[in-house]
C-alpha cells in the first residue's frame, strides 16, 4: 500500500493521521496524497455574481497557505507529498482523487461521534467508511510510533468475507502484524465451541494465511466483544468489513464497522465487502 490519500480540515485528529500515513511512507517508499475539500459559504458557492469571486479565492488562497504550514513539518521532509484542493462533497472529492491518483489506502483522523450527531449527521469519516471501496483506517489519537504487532480481525466467517480477510491479509502482511482472527458469539447467534472451529477452520482453508490465530470470544454484543477481546490481547488494530449501507438500510440495521469507527479509541482499519 504504497499510495496513501490523506483528506485533511488542518485539524489536529488529521494532522495525527497524516504523521501514520508518513510513519508508512517512509517505511515502504510510499508517496502521499493531500486532500482538502473546501468548505466555501453556500451563499457564494450557488452566486453567479462575479463580485463574490475575490471572496471565493480568498478561501482558496487560505487552503494553499495552510497547506504550506503544514507541508513544512518536520515529520514530512523526504516524503513525496502532493497536495490538491477539491471543491465538492468530500465523499466525491475523496472518490475521485482515488480514481484518479490509483490509491491504495485512505487513512483519516476522527474524535468518533455519538448521540444525536452520531444517529442523524454521522462524522464524515463514518460516511467515508460507508462509501470507499479501498482499505481506510482510521485514527483518533497521536502515535509518536505506529507499530502493529496484534492486529485483530473480526468477521463472521461467510463466504462474502474472504475479499476483505484477503486484503486484511495483504496489510498485516506490509506492517508484520499477527493476526488474530476474531468470531464473537453472542446469546442471540450462539455456536458451540466444535461449530464455531470448523466454521472458522473452513474459512481458512484454502489460503495462504500466515501468522495467524483463530480466537472465539463471548460477549453480549458483538461491538463490545471486539473491544474487550482486543483490550485484553493489548491489541493495537481492530480490521473488519463493511458492507457500505445506505439509506434506511443504514438507519435500520446499522454498522458494526461504523459504530466500531465511532467509538473504538484504537485504530480501525475497514475492507469493503
Amino acid at each position: 500500500m504504497k499510495r496513501i490519500l490523506v483528506p485533511t480540515d488542518f485539524s489536529e485528529q488529521a494532522e495525527n493521521a497524516l504523521k501514520i500515513a508518513a510513519q508508512m511512507a517512509a517505511k515502504n517508499d510510499g508517496e502521499i496524497f493531500l486532500l482538502h475539500s473546501m468548505e466555501i459559504p453556500l451563499h457564494l458557492a450557488n452566486s453567479g455574481d462575479t463580485g463574490s469571486l475575490p471572496e471565493a479565492l480568498y478561501f482558496i488562497k487560505l487552503a494553499e497557505k495552510r497547506f504550506s504550514e503544514l507541508l513544512k513539518k518536520p515529520f514530512l521532509q523526504d516524503i513525496t507529498i502532493y497536495e490538491t484542493i477539491g471543491h465538492g462533497e468530500i465523499y466525491d472529492d475523496i472518490k475521485e482523487a482515488v480514481t484518479k491518483n490509483k490509491i491504495d489506502l485512505i487513512i483519516m483522523g476522527s474524535h468518533g461521534a455519538s448521540g444525536f450527531r452520531e444517529m442523524f449527521i454521522g462524522s464524515n469519516t463514518e460516511k467515508v467508511v460507508r462509501t470507499s471501496d479501498i482499505p481506510v483506517l482510521v485514527i483518533k489519537n497521536h502515535h509518536a510510533n505506529f507499530e502493529v504487532r496484534d492486529f485483530v480481525f473480526a468477521t463472521d466467517f461467510s463466504e462474502e468475507c474472504r475479499k476483505p480477510f484477503v486484503q486484511a491479509q495483504s496489510f498485516a502482511q506490509s506492517v508484520g502484524a499477527h493476526i488474530h482472527l476474531l468470531l464473537i458469539n453472542t446469546p442471540s447467534s450462539f455456536k458451540t465451541t466444535a461449530e464455531a472451529r470448523a466454521m472458522m477452520e473452513k474459512f481458512v482453508k484454502g489460503t495462504a494465511v500466515g501468522n495467524y490465530t483463530l480466537n472465539i470470544y463471548n460477549d453480549v454484543s458483538v461491538e463490545k466483544g471486539i473491544l474487550n477481546f482486543a483490550k485484553e490481547i493489548k491489541a493495537q488494530l481492530i480490521g473488519m468489513s463493511t458492507h457500505g449501507r445506505k439509506g434506511l438500510s443504514h438507519f435500520f440495521n446499522g454498522s458494526i464497522s461504523e459504530d466500531m469507527v465511532n467509538h473504538a479509541n484504537m485504530p480501525v482499519i475497514t475492507f469493503k465487502i
